[in-house]
């Protein structure tokens, strides 16, 4: 109950009678009236002044501003982050907005699924609290304490069994805050979804915002300062009361116990007047009922300690658009709402507070008057409440501005308007806004207006035309961090790349020219683009000309950079080291050391520190968790990758190193045996892809004489051939050419064996599958090319266009799908094989169905360059007869050549040494 000394008495009989009148059963509609009165009473009895507030309000910055300049206090209790405060300071080498943010990658404490962790607070000019902070960092004497909890505690108080905290929305206008978690000062939106319904369907709006700014913003702007008082409370009060109990209301009241624990803690230390104090929150918390609540309140609360993760502090670049996205406000308010600020100054003759050096602020005069004393509390709610809205008359030259300049806009971006157009949306506003109860219309009235006329059925440019009006009525305005209040990290980034005589802080695209050859200066800046086009995203360094591979340096790069776009990231990586190098290696040992990290991966890794870092210790580290991943893998599915990328790796060190690290050679040794355990079981198994096991092969006969000279035995992969035992049509073709490339089936009979295959009818439909299986065997076995042009050609051939047809789409799409890779092979292969002219293919007798040449006939093949070589250089053979250790002598040769014959027939006869002596000599 109120005593009678209230000045709410009155207020309090009245809603009282008319919740008896109108409703059925009172009891709890009147309980609900009786509270909101109590507790602006309550809020405004209170020793500590409290100013209730709400986020981005044009209406509490204009209070805030003429409240600042009459009491003057000397110590504001802000709620915000706590730990946030060091940073505040930093605001004044910015371009507003831009968010205060805390950042941890390090977590202690918290699920590993929610790092990183993010909190940011936007801060925009049309704000209450960068009134506040402004006043205090530049009046002396003036002590600014944030007293809301900590961003440890923000995810301290998060439920555990959520996967991960909640975010922002994943759109391009959120990307300036990313997955942060957003701290705003008086939240103040209905958490009773009835009843924003009835609110908007009664006030005839479309979403939360415009009514926020038709009957709040708009009747607060120019009210005094008791009246804006009690009605914030009063509004606190009523959505604080209609919100369910538990969730997030508990989470609220434990900030309130939070903060007024640290305000009593202050005031105590510093012994502080609370007349010269003034505290600034949300309306929602400004009508708390917890029980300690006030200065005179002796309940306690205990705050937990912080947990061990490691924040990190800085600012980021800010949007209207971030914001709206963030916080679930209407596109285009928070650019609506900078427009009624500038206005509301401009009617009222207002001089805001800024920050001394204030980027892309006006220079204003910030001369104090005497403070005022504050009178006794007066009822200005009952006034308020009972009169109608005061509507501010139609300011025509206001809304003719706004429709011509809109139409000049709408024709620059494509749209075929007019001034016709520009009329039309001129009475159309007029129209709706009288259809909605208003005298003036407001720029949302402006927004339908303009769509309803000027929008066509396709959008010619890139933007619509709502887009268009929230351009014309202030725009997405971007924010930026100065360079003096970037981390270390981010102001290295700037001076490496000063060089390149570019204004990196500009939001526009610029083309970055190296030419490497000509101006060896600018090799470093190369480097570090490159560094930075791994870390950051696609879009904010790319390169239009030039690569980085092994083995490979451009001489020219072109390159476009949007820095000034992607700031936060480039702030964002200044929270994870030092220098971009360090950054870059935290990241690749971080991706090696991860839970599922494969073998591909940390060979990834591998290749990026030679490129970027080109430490040949980090790399032999790199390597090393290599072969343990190797090793410890159950599966093959990473084959083809860690093949390309291993031959990569082997063939750049050998070409610039003298002698291969140790880890390639542990590597081979180990992939050898490792690959040769698991080749029958995958030969067999269902989920292993022919790619798979093709990948597998061509691991072990390409990686099979670094093994074997490193000590493996090659009977080991001849058993693992020996035991499969596939059954698949594909996997049976490459283990036919595992086989022949072992020398277990020679070619003339795997052709004869494929030959069966399509003289079978019952093979045919599946004869796909057994060329798929011999064109994947082209990377185990390259020598087999030919073969698998043979083999199509045959089918081709052979098959009736009956057969033929029906399977023929069926061995595209397999060829497209499982080996895309050794297409172009194939198809080169071919061009070797089939005659270049249309004339010639007549004539072409195809070479595997060449009959082969009598006995007879074979000296001339004798007398051919084999022989010559062979007897023009007999150092080379009498070399390789001592290292096998064979003896013996040249014969003569003989009148008509017969030395050519029996060397040419000897070799035809006998093919296996030559081929061994050339698989020994690489």
């Amino acid at each position: 109950m109120i005593d009678q000394t209230s000045p709410f008495g009155s207020l309090r009989g009245q809603l009282l009678d008319a919740a008896e009148k109108f409703a059925g059963s009172p009891v709890a509609v009147s309980g609900i009236l009786a509270g909101l009165v109590d507790d602006v009473d309550r809020a405004l009895r209170e020793e500590l002044e409290i100013f209730p507030v709400c986020h981005h309000s044009p209406a509490s910055a204009l209070a805030m501003v003429r409240r600042l300049r009459e009491k003057q206090p000397k110590v504001i209790y802000l709620e915000l982050c706590e730990d946030m405060q060091p940073l505040l300071t930093e605001l004044r080498n910015c371009r507003l907005p831009v968010a205060v943010q805390a950042f941890a990658t390090d977590i202690d404490g918290f699920p590993k699924t929610w790092a990183p962790l993010s909190v940011v607070a936007p801060i925009t000019e049309a704000s209450a609290e960068y009134q506040a902070i402004a006043y205090a960092l530049e009046t002396p004497g003036v002590e600014l304490v944030l007293v809301d909890r900590s961003t440890d505690h923000v995810f301290q108080w998060m439920p555990k069994e959520e996967e991960e905290p909640q975010s922002a929305p994943k759109e391009e206008e959120a990307g300036l805050h990313g997955d942060s978690v957003g701290v705003e000062i008086g939240d103040l939106r209905p958490g009773f979804a009835e009843l924003e319904e009835h609110l908007l369907h009664h006030g005839k709006v479309r979403h939360w915002s415009e009514w926020w700014d038709q009957y709040v913003e708009q009747p607060l702007s120019g009210a005094d300062y008791d009246t804006y008082r009690q009605v914030m409370v009063l509004i606190g009060s009523l959505f604080r009361r209609l919100r369910p109990v538990g969730g997030r209301l508990a989470v609220d009241e434990d900030r309130e116990r939070y903060m007024w624990t640290r305000m009593r803690e202050h005031l105590a230390t510093s012994g502080a007047d609370p007349a010269d104090c003034l505290y600034v929150c949300g309306a929602f918390h400004a009508a708390s009922r917890v029980e300690q609540f006030g200065l005179k309140s002796t309940a306690t609360f205990e705050i937990s300690p912080r947990t061990d993760t490691k924040w990190l502090y800085g600012l980021i670049p800010s949007s209207h658009s971030a914001i709206e996205a963030q916080f679930g406000l209407a596109s285009g308010s928070v650019s609506i709402a900078a427009a009624t600020w500038a206005k509301a100054l401009t009617r009222g003759k207002l001089t805001p507070f800024q920050l001394e050096g204030q980027k892309g602020a006006r220079k204003r005069a910030a001369k104090l008057p005497a403070p005022v004393a504050k009178g006794e509390v007066a009822d200005k709610l009952t006034g308020f409440l009972s009169r109608p809205a005061a509507l501010d008359d139609l300011d025509e030259a206001e809304l003719l501005g706004w429709c011509v300049d809109l139409v000049r806009l709408a024709r620059r971006n494509g749209y075929l308007a007019s001034t016709a157009d520009a009329i039309a949306v001129y009475e159309t506003s007029i129209l709706l806004a009288g259809m909605r109860n208003r005298s003036r219309p407001t720029p949302y009235d402006f927004q339908d207006a303009a769509v309803t006329c000027i929008e066509k059925d396709v959008v010619p440019g890139r933007r619509d035309v709502r887009r268009l009006c929230e351009i014309l009525l202030g725009g997405d305005r971007v924010g930026e961090v100065g360079y003096d209040a970037l981390p270390p990290l981010a102001r290295n980034v700037y001076d490496r790349l000063e060089p390149l005589g570019l204004d990196l802080e500009k939001r526009t695209i610029q083309r970055a020219l190296l030419n490497l050859h000509a101006e060896p200066h600018l090799v470093p800046c190369s480097d570090l683009l490159w560094m930075l086009r791994y870390l950051l995203p696609s879009d904010a360094v790319r390169p239009i000309m030039g690569e980085r591979r092994l083995g490979e340096r451009s001489i020219q790069e072109s390159w476009d950079l949007s820095f000034g776009k992607y700031q936060r990231s480039i702030i964002e990586l200044g929270y994870e080291g030092v220098t971009i190098e360090q950054v870059l290696e935290q990241r690749l040992r971080r991706s090696v050391w991860d839970s599922k990290a494969t073998a591909s991966v940390a060979l990834a890794a591998v290749e990026d520190s030679i490129l970027f870092l080109n430490s040949r210790r980090f790399a032999d580290e790199l390597g090393a968790r290599a072969v343990e991943l190797l090793a410890a893998e159950r599966t093959v599915d990473d084959a083809p990758e860690v093949l390309r990328r291993i031959r990569r790796l082997l063939a750049h060190y050998r070409a610039t190193e003298p002698e291969l690290p140790a880890w390639i050679e542990d590597f081979a040794t180990r992939g050898y045996a490792h690959y040769c355990t698991l080749l029958p079981t995958s030969f067999v198994d269902d989920d292993t892809g022919v790619r798979q096991v093709a990948a597998m092969l061509g691991f072990l006969f390409s990686m099979e004489s670094l093994a074997l000279a490193l000590g493996c035995d090659r009977a080991q992969l001849e058993l693992a051939v020996q035991q499969s035992h596939p059954e698949s049509p594909a996997k049976v073709a490459l283990l036919w050419a595992a086989r022949h490339q072992l020398g277990l089936l020679p070619l003339a009979e795997l052709r004869a064996r494929c030959d069966e295959l399509l003289a079978n009818p019952l093979v045919i439909p599946s004869f796909p599958q057994y060329i798929i299986g011999f064109v994947q065997a082209m990377e185990p076995v390259p020598s087999l090319a030919g073969f698998g042009v043979e083999l199509i050609s045959k089918a081709f051939g052979r098959l009736p266009d009956s057969v033929l047809l029906p399977w023929l789409p069926k061995l595209i799409t397999m060829l497209r799908d499982g080996a895309g890779e050794q297409v172009p092979v194939l198809v080169r292969e071919a061009g070797r094989t089939f005659p270049g002219s249309l004339t010639a293919v007549d004539s072409w007798v195809p070479p595997w169905t060449a009959r082969p040449k009598p006995a007879a006939a074979a000296a001339p093949m004798a007398a051919g360059p084999v022989a010559e070589l062979l007897l023009g250089q007999p150092a080379a053979c009498d070399a390789v007869a001592e290292l096998l250790g064979c003896e013996g002598e040249w014969r003569t040769p003989a009148t008509g050549g017969s030395a050519y014959r029996e060397v040419g027939a000897l070799l035809t006869e006998h093919p296996e040494p030559a081929l061994a002596v050339a698989g020994l000599l690489g």
